[in-house]
């Protein structure tokens, strides 16, 4: 495109990568001689993997480990068609987590990432990455990339102010994770960061009690929106989804799968396809519905990068989802 460097990107995925331990067995029956399988994961790996399969030239914003899994960490992440080649390493171990097959998208997990590489992410990164973030359409980052450290946090706000200065489009999900930061620092954050974003995806009750005081999914896109929000949406469980861009809130159904396996990164998925149909020109409510279709399909795999759905898939599928009549908001795109 005219004006933009040679290296731009559709949409860049600034966060964390992690090593996937997945059991099918309740961890809290996991006993000694449990068998269990290796993937790779992160809320950011995840998002990423979906935006590439929506069609979105994609790169991954990262710092991993100096430890033997970062090859078939990084050979993953390209397999899933993520540009890996800004990814930075750092002297420290790839953080880590163990989780047993969910349906419900209600778990727990146990994680291992005191001191990891994905942590020491800080300013000095965002500064080396500046011409790719002024460059790119989108961003998607989280609040759980703003907790893992305090430079973490400076580097996602630097990241968003980047972009959002630009022109750009910024994606946030707050991703709430009481084991790893607390509400008032990630209230904080989501307060700093809400008037920078384009898309702002929260969950209900699960963010939006800890981070905007209620439990009802209108309210909680009300409160967003108030913080600065452009376009905010909330999942209200597995099977609907609330979209307010300003000029009006609507329940949207999310399409069933009707053989669930793990509920495990589906709404990652559903950030990356949404975010990178917006940058691809459609509008607010085909990119929404590409982002439930995809979010659906991905339950059928194990993990968090267990099932990609090709576009193909999800837009067939989002197609026959698709009601006759139904309202399509403006696009907060670029």
């Amino acid at each position: 495109m005219p004006g933009r460097p040679a290296t731009h990107y559709d949409v860049l995925v600034l966060g964390e990568v992690l090593v996937e331990i997945h059991t099918g067995t309740a961890l809290c029956e996991a006993a000694a001689g449990t068998p269990a399988r290796i993937s790779y994961s992160g809320d950011a790996l995840n998002a990423a993997a979906a935006a590439a399969a929506a069609g979105a030239r994609t790169a991954l914003l990262a710092v991993v480990g100096d430890d033997e899994l970062s090859v078939p960490l990084l050979r993953r992440a390209a397999e899933l068609g993520v540009d890996v080649s800004h990814v930075r390493r750092a002297p420290h171990p790839n953080g880590a987590y163990l989780l047993s097959a969910d349906t419900d998208g209600d778990r727990e997990f146990v994680y291992w990432r005191t001191s990891s590489a994905g942590s020491t992410l800080g300013p000095g990164h965002i500064a080396s990455w500046r011409q790719l973030l002024t460059g790119c359409r989108a961003l998607i980052t989280s609040g759980i990339t703003g907790a893992l450290s305090p430079s973490s946090r400076d580097a996602v706000l630097a990241a968003a102010h980047l972009v959002h200065g630009a022109g750009g489009h910024v994606t946030y999900d707050p991703n709430f994770r009481k084991r790893l930061t607390g509400r008032a620092e990630a209230r904080e954050l989501l307060a700093r960061i809400a008037p920078l974003s384009g898309l702002l995806k929260t969950s209900c009750p699960a963010d939006a009690l800890a981070l905007v005081d209620t439990a009802e999914p209108h309210a909680a896109a009300t409160r967003c929106r108030a913080l600065g929000a452009r376009t905010v949406v909330v999942t209200a469980g597995a099977d609907r989804l609330l979209l307010d861009d300003g000029t009006g809130a609507v329940y949207l159904p999310v399409p069933v799968n009707p053989e669930p396996v793990d509920a495990t990164g589906a709404g990652d998925c559903f950030t990356g396809t949404t975010t990178a149909r917006l940058t691809l020109g459609d509008t607010l409510a085909d990119a929404v519905a590409y982002g439930m279709a995809a979010a659906s399909l991905s339950v059928s795999g194990r993990g968090g990068t267990g099932r990609v759905p090709a576009f193909g898939e999800t837009a067939a599928l989002a197609a026959a989802q698709r009601p006759t009549g139904a309202p399509r908001p403006r696009s907060p795109g670029p």
